[in-house]
């Protein structure tokens, strides 16, 4: 049944990824209307998290911002999809990285990097940066949670191969870590930092958007653990389309860093990145559900 279900899938993916994404986006504005107005797919909650984000704002404004969300959600669906018709020349001219040189300096004689980012912009045309940074001697590849459905997982796992990265899941991190490190390869993993962590892997509550938040610290004790430089992706979307993803350094020695030092200045980053245009963050996370009275 899931073999059925991810052929069509697919097979609905592949057909709507052939048109040009100027055709797409006429579509997503189309489906805008239904999918805010009519569906109001997870509206309270978004709602909920703007308002308790943005306090000093306007009503009128947090409807704004909104609304600008759900717009850049639909083209984000669109977007992702066509990953899988996309050239890489296109590729390479829609989603620009900055700074790939702090990358190659931080990779070199055989060091790895870790790279923090967040659910924002279109996380999954990140993986282009394979097009950027090119190294034989190198592994490049992203941190996943699996989705519980199989059919779901697997397309999406299949999309992210796209750029031919790596797909490896949270539970196997170390361990495909230390293998890649036998085998004598340097790596450059991304990890996708600013989801919740599960309740019983709360270890750090610091400020975030105005709220009292938990971060997850697994990317940090990684670093910690191997040595691994650690950078943060601060991206832009310059318009429709077009997004910017400038490499910023975190910490070159993350031996020599205090406690959660790391998830500390990725979330102030990652903050700085938000509140910079703030509607192309995934607002429909439920990223404030836990309260830290209820972890004590």
């Amino acid at each position: 049944m899931d073999k059925i279900l991810y052929n069509i899938i697919y097979a609905g993916a592949w057909l709507r990824a052939i048109f040009p994404l100027e055709f797409l986006y006429v579509i997503a504005d189309v489906i805008y209307y239904p999918l805010y107005y009519i569906i109001r797919y997870r509206r309270k909650l978004v709602r909920k998290n703007l308002t308790n984000a943005f306090p000093d704002k306007a009503v009128k404004e947090i409807i704004r911002i909104e609304k600008q969300f759900y717009r850049h959600f639909c083209d984000y669906l669109f977007e992702t999809v066509k990953l899988l018709h996309i050239s890489d020349a296109e590729m390479k001219r829609r989603f620009v990285f900055k700074n790939i040189e702090l990358l190659e300096s931080l990779m070199k004689d055989g060091n790895s990097c870790l790279m923090m980012l967040g659910h924002y912009g279109n996380w999954e045309w990140v993986t282009s940066i394979t097009l950027w940074y090119q190294d034989e001697n190198a592994v490049i590849g992203q941190i996943y949670r699996p989705l519980k459905n199989k059919a779901f997982d697997r397309f999406f796992f299949n999309l992210r191969k796209r750029f031919h990265s790596l797909g490896i899941t949270k539970n196997d991190t170390l361990r495909e870590i230390v293998k890649i490190r036998k085998s004598k390869k340097k790596i450059l993993m991304g990890f996708i930092s600013d989801q919740k962590p599960s309740a019983s892997h709360i270890y750090y509550w610091t400020p975030f958007l105005n709220q009292d938040t938990p971060m997850l610290t697994g990317t940090e004790r990684i670093a910690c653990q191997t040595g691994f430089s650690v950078v943060y992706l601060d991206v832009t979307k310059k318009q429709r389309g077009y997004y910017e993803g400038e490499i910023k350094l975190i910490t070159a020695d993350p031996k020599s860093t205090t406690a959660f030092e790391i998830t500390e200045k990725y979330t102030r980053m990652l903050e700085e990145t938000i509140l910079r245009q703030p509607a192309y963050w995934l607002w429909t996370h439920n990223r404030w559900k836990y309260k830290r009275e209820q972890s004590t």
